[in-house]
C-alpha cells in the first residue's frame, strides 16, 4: 500500500491558527461508512448522533508545556519574554528542547527533540530559565533524531516546567504560543499529566455537551494515552507497511475496562473520541486471547491502516488530519479510504477548518 494513496489537497488558509471563541461551535462532518454518505452538522448535534447504550471513551491525558528554551554551556543567559517566545529565536547559543517522553523519574531522564540538533552533543549541559533554575545533561541519542537528557534534581520539576515551558503547538500553527493556549490546547476533562500534544478530537467538548451525552443514555469512560512523538511523526517510507510508530505510554483502569468489555459483550457500540483512544483500545484488546480490553499500563505502538480488523471501536469522533499521515490512515481504516477522502474533499470545498484547532468528523 502506497503512502501517496493517502494524499489530498488542502489550501493553507484552511489550517486553523486559533481556536474558536466557543469550543462546541465547531462544525462536524458526519460520515456513514456503510453507504459512504456524509452530511454537514455542528458539534453540538453529537449527542443526537449517539445511541442509548453507547460507551463514549475519552483520553484524559493532560498536555504539559513541553517546549523549553534555554542555552548551551559556555553561553551567557539572556533575559527573554515568556509571553513572546518568537522574540527569543535562538539568540546566540539558544537551544530549543521538546520533551517527548519521560523515561524514568529517578534519575529524571527524558527523550526529547533538540534544536539545533547537529550541534548538541553527548555530554553537553543545557540551562533553562533566566537564573538557570533547570539544568540538564545530554547523556545519549535515541531513535528518530532524539536525544536523551538527564535533569539535575530540583524540588518540584513539573512546577518549573509549568513556569518555564511553552505550549507545544504543532508546526502548522504559524504563531508563538499564547497564555490562552494553556487552556484551549487542553481538553476540559484532562487530568493525567504527560502529553506533548493534545488529543484534539476532545477539544470540542464542554461540560454541557458531556452532560447532554450522558442524558442521552450514553456511558462515558476515560482511558489515558500520553501523546508523544509517534502521533506527529511524518511517514518517510514509500510503502505504508514499512513505517513504524513510536511507543506511547497508556493506562486503562479496571472500571474503564469493565465498562468497555460489558458493552462489547452486550453488543453495544464503543465510540472512541480521537485516534489516540482508538490505538489504545485496539492495542489493549490485541494483548488478550479473547479480545477483551485488558486493564493496566503499558506502551502502545499499534499502527492502524486499511485492512486492519477492528476488535473494539465501532465509531470515531476525530479532527481532520494531515495528508499522508498515520492518523489519516487510521481514519481510512475505519471509514474506508475512498469514503474518507471524498469526505475530506467535501470539507475542503465547504471550507471546514483543519487540524488541531479545526473542525471534526464523526465516522460510524
Amino acid at each position: 500500500m502506497r503512502v501517496a494513496d493517502f494524499n489530498y489537497h488542502l489550501p493553507e488558509e484552511l489550517i486553523a491558527q486559533e481556536p474558536l471563541a466557543e469550543r462546541a461551535h465547531s462544525r462536524l462532518l458526519h460520515l456513514q461508512r456503510t453507504s459512504g454518505l456524509f452530511r454537514d452538522c455542528s458539534f453540538r448535534e453529537l449527542p443526537d448522533l449517539l445511541r442509548p447504550g453507547d460507551v463514549v471513551v475519552l483520553n484524559n491525558t493532560r498536555v504539559i508545556p513541553a517546549r523549553l528554551y534555554g542555552r548551551r554551556s559556555g553561553e551567557r543567559a539572556q533575559p527573554v519574554s515568556h509571553q513572546n517566545p518568537a522574540a527569543r529565536e535562538f539568540l546566540r547559543g539558544k537551544v530549543e528542547v521538546l520533551l517527548t517522553r519521560q523515561m524514568c523519574e529517578e534519575p529524571n531522564e527524558w527523550e526529547c527533540l533538540v534544536r539545533p540538533g547537529r550541534k548538541i552533543g553527548i555530554g553537553e549541559h543545557l540551562f533553562f530559565g533566566d537564573s538557570d533554575e533547570l539544568q540538564a545533561e545530554v547523556i545519549g541519542r535515541a531513535g528518530f533524531g532524539e536525544r536523551r537528557i538527564r535533569f539535575a534534581p530540583v524540588g518540584d520539576f513539573f512546577a518549573l516546567v509549568e513556569r518555564l515551558g511553552h505550549v507545544p503547538l504543532p508546526p502548522y500553527i504559524d504563531r508563538p504560543d499564547s497564555p490562552a493556549d494553556r487552556e484551549r490546547y487542553q481538553t476540559v476533562y484532562a487530568s493525567q499529566r504527560g502529553s506533548v500534544a493534545a488529543p484534539t478530537a476532545g477539544l470540542h467538548f464542554t461540560p454541557e455537551v458531556l452532560s447532554s451525552v450522558r442524558d442521552r443514555g450514553v456511558e462515558v469512560a476515560e482511558i489515558t494515552l500520553h501523546v508523544g512523538l509517534g502521533t506527529f511523526q511524518p511517514v518517510r517510507t514509500e510503502r505504508v507497511e514499512d513505517h513504524h510508530l513510536h511507543r506511547e505510554a497508556f493506562h486503562i483502569s479496571p472500571a474503564a475496562a469493565q465498562a468497555i468489555n460489558s458493552a462489547l459483550e452486550e453488543g453495544r457500540r464503543i465510540v472512541a473520541v480521537g485516534t489516540t483512544t482508538v490505538r489504545t483500545l485496539e492495542y489493549a484488546a490485541r494483548q488478550s486471547d479473547d479480545g477483551r480490553v485488558q486493564c493496566g499500563s503499558g506502551e502502545a505502538d499499534l499502527f492502524i491502516y486499511p485492512g486492519y480488523e477492528f476488535r473494539v471501536v465501532g465509531a470515531l469522533l476525530t479532527n481532520f488530519h494531515l495528508p499522508q499521515s498515520t492518523l489519516l490512515m487510521l481514519v481510512c481504516a475505519l471509514g474506508g479510504r475512498d469514503n474518507v477522502l471524498a469526505a475530506y474533499r467535501h470539507a475542503v470545498d465547504q471550507k471546514y477548518r483543519f487540524y488541531s484547532y479545526g473542525d471534526c468528523m464523526f465516522v460510524e
